[in-house]
């Protein structure tokens, strides 16, 4: 996908902006019409914030000081399990069912069947 972001300033001094997005896909034209176009965007944001929101913002990810060996990739599936566990158990808010599994031990153990 590739951006453009446009800003003019109005008569009046207050700015204006414009921004346009160029989809590369490998769809005929009769398969990729506007809305087609507009529905997978939309599908990849979705999985965008499902997943990559929450492990950037709720895990911190991106600071994590793991970084050797294949440390980072356990870590990462880590993370993920927990989010699958607390999804499947029905948690619509991931960091306030990671501070409820936090309160009590027996919490996180029952979600995997201990």
């Amino acid at each position: 996908m590739l951006r453009v972001k446009r800003v003019w300033t109005n008569l009046d001094g207050s700015d204006r902006h414009m921004e346009i997005r160029f989809f590369l896909s490998s769809l005929t034209p009769k398969k990729a019409g506007p809305a087609e176009l507009a529905k997978y965007a939309r599908d990849h944001w979705a999985i965008e914030n499902g997943e990559h929101y929450v492990r950037d913002r709720i895990f911190d990810e991106d600071r994590s000081q793991v970084r050797t060996g294949n440390a980072p990739r356990v870590m990462a599936t880590l993370r993920n399990l927990a989010i699958s566990l607390l999804r499947l158990a029905g948690a619509r808010n991931i960091a306030a069912a990671l501070e409820w599994c936090g309160r009590k031990i027996r919490r996180p153990l029952r979600l995997i069947g201990l």
